[in-house]
Formats: structure tokens, C-alpha cells, sequence
């Protein structure tokens, strides 16, 4: 996050934002299938501290969201009902807590919510802490950046802070074309890693072009039968679908980097990797506002490119639920919550 002067030339009068007192939200009373979703008007929530009042136009679409509302993921940290999901967002600042605030008022941003600690992102309006904010891409529209800062800033801390990725370093990506998935394998090639992405048939032409070195169709062979000396695996998918984290580690080699990305997918991974001689570690995405500015230069330069899959409204929240709980998304799935 880059802060302004604080000389008295650089400050600048904010103008006084006016924004109503209620707004539309999708909402959920208790967990459950996705109809639980329903729209309803509720509170404009009110920044506090250091905290930014965003206009949603946008607002992505993440697995976290799904298992949050069916009763798992983040859904222990809901302390009110209803409660309203949804982490990623585009959109624009409508009032900031100081006048030489770096994003004023009518800046175009994207970032992240702390969801559900404050209310979410599938609604008209949210607050989001400044260090998690982000000035948006000029080059994309909003549904566009709404897709990108959870999946991009968890690929970004996989493949590039822990992964390091580097020069003729085998990666071994599994779920490549998903949220997460199509950017890691970007992130990945766009530094030098020799990357080997796994998909569906459908998948694994749109793969090569992202950057894939090798592709593994997995409805057609077993990965670890033609894969072998990785040395990292970004396990996006754990033992939920076919022990993909188990056998991961046949194709590791010793001292090679298992990194297990969804949350509970595979509760024995430490232990697993460590009888193999093998490293290993969780990751948690991180909400940082730096990073996702990096990433933006990065898809303003045209070096990396998000993939927005379908696009539904506001009030069809619960149906883009059913649609990401299929588990055949390339890319992102992202609601349009309001005109831009």
C-alpha cells in the first residue's frame, strides 16, 4: 500500500460521500444447502478505525464461501444472524477514515473482506480493512477484478513466498484450471518453473496456454505413473477426491515441498510427508493489499490474465453456489452486484 505525503500541499479535502442507510444483501439465517441464500435489506455496515466504505459492483465467488454457508469453513467465526458471505470484491471507495487517505472517495478498487468477522462482499456496499485494499486494474472491468484477489493473492503466497518458484523448478499443480489453479500455474511459469499441471480434457489446451510445461489428463492416466523428481506439489485438492495428496507423494522427490492448500482435505499430511522424507505445509491466504498491487501490475502488463467462467446476479446468489458446487469451474464464478 503506497501512503501520500502527509505535508500540508499533499492533503486533500475529501468530499463529503453520501451513501444510504440500507442496502440490498444476499443473506443466510443458519447453514445449509444453498437455497438457505436468500436477498433481504440490511444496514449499510459502518467503517470503523482504519477501514474503508466500498460500493460492491462485484464481488467473486470462492469454495470458502460454500463450505462457510453448508456449516464448515470460516462458518465457526459467524457470531450473528443473518450473515452474509462473500470475501472478494471490485468496486468503488466511498468514504475513508482520513481526508489524505490514499484510496479517496470515488478511487476503483478491489481487495478482500475479513468475512465473517464483518459482513460480506454479496452486497451493495462493504467495509474492508485499507491494508487489504488495492487500486483496480485499469485494464479490467469490474466483474473481472472481483474474480481475482482471493485466488490470485493464495497462488501468489503458494507459488512465489513459499514455493519460491524459480528456474527449472518442477511444480506439480493439482486442480490447475480452477480459481486458484489457473493463476498458480501463471504465477509459476511467469517465474521460470518448469510447471506440470493436471486437468480435464477440456482443460489441458487452456492450460498449455497459460503456461503449463506438461499437462496430465487425469480422467486418463494416474499421475503419479508418468510423473516423477517434483519438486513441489501445490495440492489443491487433498484425499476429498481419489487420495491426490497420498499419492502426491509418490512423485515427490526426497526433501521435495508438499504444500496442502483446503482447509480439513487431509488432516494426516504432516505426518504422511514427514515418514517420506518430505516437507510439508498448510496455507492461509493472506488479505495484503502490496501483494495484490503487484499482482495487478502483472495483469495490466497482460503477463497474467484471470478466467471469469459465468457471471450471475446479485439475487441468484444461491445458484451460483449450486454451479462452483459442481466442481467443473474454470476459473471464477462472480456475482454483479450493482452497475458500475
Amino acid at each position: 500500500m503506497r501512503f501520500r505525503s502527509t505535508r500540508p500541499e499533499a492533503s486533500v479535502e475529501a468530499p463529503g460521500p453520501t451513501h444510504p442507510e440500507t442496502m440490498r444483501a444476499v443473506v443466510l439465517d443458519a447453514p445449509g444447502e444453498p437455497d438457505v441464500l436468500h436477498e433481504s435489506t440490511v444496514a449499510v455496515p459502518t467503517p470503523i478505525m482504519s477501514e474503508v466504505l466500498v460500493r460492491v459492483v462485484a464481488a467473486g465467488i470462492n469454495p470458502i464461501d460454500a463450505k462457510t454457508r453448508a456449516g464448515r469453513g470460516a462458518s465457526g467465526a459467524i457470531t450473528s444472524w443473518p450473515a452474509t458471505l462473500g470475501y472478494d470484491f471490485s468496486g468503488v471507495v466511498v468514504a475513508t477514515p482520513y481526508e489524505s487517505h490514499p484510496f479517496p472517495p470515488g478511487t476503483e478498487v478491489f481487495g478482500m473482506t475479513p468475512t465473517p468477522r464483518t459482513p460480506g462482499t454479496y452486497a451493495e456496499y462493504a467495509v474492508v480493512p485499507s491494508l487489504s485494499l488495492a487500486r483496480k486494474p485499469a485494464s479490467l472491468s469490474h466483474v473481472e477484478a472481483a474474480g481475482v484477489p482471493l485466488a490470485a493473492l493464495t497462488a501468489w503466497g503458494v507459488v512465489v513466498e513459499t514455493a519460491l518458484a524459480h528456474a527449472n523448478q518442477r511444480i506439480l499443480i493439482h486442480a490447475a484450471s480452477g480459481g486458484v489453479g489457473h493463476f498458480a500455474v501463471q504465477f509459476a511459469a511467469y517465474f521460470g518453473a518448469h510447471v506440470i499441471a493436471t486437468g480435464s480434457p477440456r482443460n489441458l489446451d487452456w492450460l498449455r496456454e497459460l503456461g503449463a510445461a506438461e499437462v496430465v489428463d487425469h480422467t486418463a492416466v494416474r499421475f503419479e505413473d508418468v510423473l516423477a523428481d517434483v519438486d513441489v506439489v501445490v495440492d489443491l485438492i487433498g484425499n476429498t477426491v481419489a487420495n491426490t495428496g497420498t499419492r502426491s507423494l509418490d512423485v515427490l522427490r526426497p526433501g521435495g515441498l508438499l504444500i496442502e492448500v483446503p482447509t480439513g482435505a487431509w488432516p494426516g499430511y504432516r505426518d504422511a510427508a514427514a515418514a517420506r522424507g518430505i516437507r510439508s505445509t498448510g496455507y492461509k491466504v493472506v488479505p495484503d493489499g502490496s501483494a495484490l498491487a503487484t499482482i495487478a501490475r502483472l495483469l495490466d502488463s497482460g503477463a497474467v490474465r484471470v478466467f471469469v467462467d459465468r457471471v450471475f446476479d446479485l439475487e441468484d446468489a444461491a445458484d451460483a453456489h449450486r454451479e462452483l458446487e459442481k466442481g467443473h469451474t474454470r476459473g471464477k464464478i462472480v456475482l454483479r452486484v450493482s452497475d458500475d
